[in-house]
């Protein structure tokens, strides 16, 4: 978990102390690389990762490796994606539809990742793609891909909160349309069980319950406008945007209070790996990758959430 704002399922039960109500302490582990969580998660040597869809992942839940997706951690609100494609101020106004993308230099931070996902499903709007396009860049972050704009060395890029908030706000940058016209099913990040949690349904379900709590806090305040500035404080406090005037103004992330995700968005994703011939092992199916129990064990204990 690298605490950023879409991890408010984990920052605000930790500073509440709904996990520890719950007898749960919470470690926070980094990970150089998205591959090397899945394996601590397939190890048992991490109990819940806080990540994207991998094809890495994907590999191992083929290979019935004790992993499943149980959770929403970030999608974007129609009208206020939070994960977007970011064109160059002065490039934006030149870019009215899909097609007029061909010849842009549009930055990701991963080949194979979500990132390129996102990214190639608004080029093929305009039936182009990322496979062998030498306008695609790849940086090493998201402030690198804000510095890329800046000094014009980009035409665009896929940026997430705050760094699209950023790039307004420095004047390098316009969010162009809104996701919802290229991703309306996306499922961008995600909450996965490793095996020594599988093997623990009593945690496992306790731990949903005090994540689904969390996320209703977080809903109240950025959804509901209710206790807003103590869950922008809490957030600025203990998150990587320490800004609480940034952390207010950022689009917010999608974080389902009922907790489940978009199968629609893990299947597209499935196909996706699919297509690029990064999966081994047979078809696979969103029905066999997610688990739903654990949502739904918390929801007998807490409700839905309206």
């Amino acid at each position: 978990m690298k605490a950023v704002p879409s991890d408010a399922g984990a920052l605000i039960g930790m500073e509440k102390g709904y996990y520890r109500e719950l007898g749960i302490e919470i470690e926070r582990l980094d990970f150089k690389t998205g591959q090397d969580m899945i394996n601590a998660l397939a190890t048992g040597h991490l109990d819940v990762g806080f990540t994207v869809t991998a094809a890495g992942l994907f590999n191992a839940m083929s290979r019935n490796v004790k992993m499943k997706i149980v959770a929403d951690k970030g999608y974007n609100i129609p009208g206020k994606g939070y994960y977007r494609l970011v064109l160059r101020k002065d490039v934006a106004s030149q870019v009215r539809d899909f097609k007029d993308l061909k010849g842009k230099r549009l930055a990701i931070v991963g080949v194979g990742s979500l990132d390129e996902i996102a990214l190639d499903r608004i080029l093929r709007k305009g039936g182009l793609t990322t496979r062998n396009n030498p306008d695609i860049k790849v940086l090493s972050s998201f402030p690198d891909i804000v510095v890329a704009l800046a000094n014009g060395s980009i035409d665009g890029g896929m940026l997430i909160e705050p760094f699209v908030q950023q790039a307004i706000q420095k004047g390098v940058g316009d969010p162009w349309k809104d996701p919802s016209e290229y991703e309306d099913n996306a499922q961008i990040a995600i909450i996965v069980y490793g095996t020594s949690m599988i093997e623990r349904p009593d945690v496992a379900n306790r731990f949903m319950v005090a994540y689904l709590r969390s996320l209703r806090d977080y809903n109240d305040a950025f959804m509901k406008n209710k206790n807003r500035k103590e869950i922008v404080d809490l957030l600025a406090r203990v998150s990587t945007v320490k800004d609480a005037a940034l952390m207010d103004s950022m689009l917010p992330a999608g974080l389902n209070p009922n907790g489940y995700v978009r199968m629609k968005g893990i299947q597209s994703d499935i196909d996706w790996y699919a297509e690029r011939g990064m999966l081994q092992g047979g078809p696979l199916k969103a029905e066999d990758v997610v688990d739903n129990r654990y949502v739904e064990e918390a929801l007998k204990v807490l409700g839905r959430y309206e």
